[in-house]
Formats: structure tokens, sequence, C-alpha cells
């Protein structure tokens, strides 16, 4: 087992959290929210209304949380090339495409029981426009949630344990083909931007790779994220509109048409591009130095010459 991926696929998460995390709670509001009519309008009214603090509510707990789910993601993707590597040839057995793709998937199923807590906490936050009443007696609507402890804690209290794995299902739908994708988009970059007689790209190849990654990833996985979300926040706020999974679709299309499925598609990849720069940059910059085994697979190697 490579605990070198585990460490830096944490730490490579956590990075991308910070520097990705404005853009995810607009993504989250206009996916949720019928308020806002694209992502200018909620930029403002989220600026305007609640001040820069706005874009960071819930953060601390998605640090958390994604910092562990990266890990799981990068130690799983890792660990599943190198079992498939050695039961088709043994070790340093150069991974297939499939390969490559099949431990993706497996990396971002893994991540569902890891990630679920701590993503409709984000999303409860990120969806509460309340902000704390700056003095006593204000006459202002005051938010449900006091942050994130408290958020969790009152899922548990009002929806049982099993409210914190709602959208469970859509996530792990999201995840896997996204990971796979993500994945295989990256490798194969990588090995275009290879130079001849190189072992990796260089440093500008490694990130320019990990955010076309990153697109392509929530290209696939985006239609899925609407419906996680739609059903993480059903009944947060007001009466509880879907039955489940297939009728939060049916009920979505009937009502929005098909292309509320693509409606965030423009900011997560925008999004996605510097988060995935800053998450495999890191990433591969830390599995440098913390790597025991160079004769295992290896991954593409920042060259700085």
């Amino acid at each position: 087992m490579h605990i070198a991926d585990f460490a830096a696929g944490s730490i490579g998460g956590a990075c991308g959290v910070a520097v990705g995390y404005p853009l995810d709670t607009v993504k989250v509001r206009i996916q949720t929210q019928k308020q806002f009519t694209g992502i200018w309008h909620c930029f403002i009214t989220t600026l305007s209304k609640e001040g820069v603090h706005g874009f960071f509510k819930g953060m601390s707990l998605p640090v958390t949380t994604v910092s562990m789910t990266s890990s799981v993601v990068f130690g799983m993707y890792r660990n599943c090339r190198q079992c498939l590597s050695q039961l088709r040839g043994g070790p340093g057995t150069p991974n297939t495409k499939p390969e490559i793709f099949l431990s993706g998937l497996a990396g971002g199923v893994a991540t569902v029981t890891v990630m679920s807590p701590g993503d409709i906490v984000k999303v409860r936050l990120q969806c509460q426009t309340e902000s704390m009443p700056a003095r006593k007696g204000a006459n202002l609507p005051k938010p449900k949630y006091r942050g994130p402890v408290h958020c969790l804690l009152t899922i548990v209290r009002e929806e049982g344990v099993l409210g914190l794995y709602r959208g469970a299902l859509p996530l792990m739908l999201r995840d896997g083909p996204s990971y796979a994708t993500y994945f295989l988009t990256y490798s194969t970059l990588c090995e275009w931007f290879t130079p001849t007689g190189k072992k990796g790209p260089e440093w500008t190849g490694v990130m320019l790779a990990g955010g076309v990654a990153g697109m392509t990833g929530w290209t696939v996985g985006t239609p899925m994220d609407v419906i996680k979300a739609r059903l993480q926040m059903d009944g947060a706020r007001d009466i509880k509109r879907y039955k489940g999974f297939v009728h939060c679709i049916t009920e979505t299309v009937r009502m929005e048409g098909s292309g509320v499925f693509f409606r965030s598609l423009g900011i997560n990849c925008l999004r996605a591009f510097p988060v995935n720069m800053v998450v495999f940059a890191t990433y591969e910059l830390l599995v440098g130095f913390l790597r025991t085994q160079p004769d295992a697979i290896e991954p593409p190697k920042l060259e700085f010459e």
C-alpha cells in the first residue's frame, strides 16, 4: 500500500478547497435557489447582502472532509492501479487506459461514505442566505444554522443519522464516473505533454493537465451534482418536494426542462480549472518527496530543468 498518495492527496485536496470555495458557493446557490438568474446575479447579490464572508459559509468542515475525501480518492486510485498492474503482468507493468478508468471509478465510489456528511453540511450552509444580526435587537431573519457543527447536530436531531447521507446515491453516481474521467484525462494529457526522453511532463504540463481533467470530470458530473444538491436541500427550508431520487429527476425535468442539469456547468468548469491545477501540482510535488518505492507505478513527475 502506498501511504504517500493518501497523504499527498489529502493536502492537495485541502489546497483545492481554499482556491475554489467562493465559486462553489455560487454554484450551489444557482442550482438550488430560483431567486438567482445567473452566475453574475448570484455573485453580486451575495456580495451586497452578506459581504465577502457569504462566499465562505461552511468552509471549515469541508476543508477537513474534502481533505479526507481527496486522500481516499488518490490513495484508492493509486493502489487500484498497482493491484491491476500486478494481476496483469507484475510490478512495474504500465497500466492500460481501462485500468486507469476503473481505478478512478473505484476511488470516486469509495469517497461517498466519507464525503456525504460534510457535503450536506456544506450545501445547507451555502444556501443559508440569512446572516447573523450585526447588533442585538436587529429586526432581521435569523439563520437556522449557527455554524458547521450546529448544522451537523441539527440534521442528526431532526432527520436522524441517515439524514447526513441524503443525496448519497447521486453523489456516488456523480463521483464514480467523474473521477474515472478525471484521472483518465489527466493521465492521457500527461503522456502527451511529456517531452521525449523524460519520465514526465514539466510543471506547466502537470498544471494544464490537472485543470483540463477537472473540467472534463465536472462536465460528466454536473447533472448528478444538481440532483444531489436538490435532494440535500429538500425540506430544509420549506415543504419537502421530492419523494426520492427518481422523483427528483422527473420533477426537475417537468418543471424546468432538461437544460437545468447543466445550469451550473459554466461555473463548475470555471472553478475546476484553477482548483485542479493546484490539486495536482501539490499532489505531484508532495508525492515525489514522500514516495519510498520509486520502482512502482509512476505518476507523471514535475521537471524543473
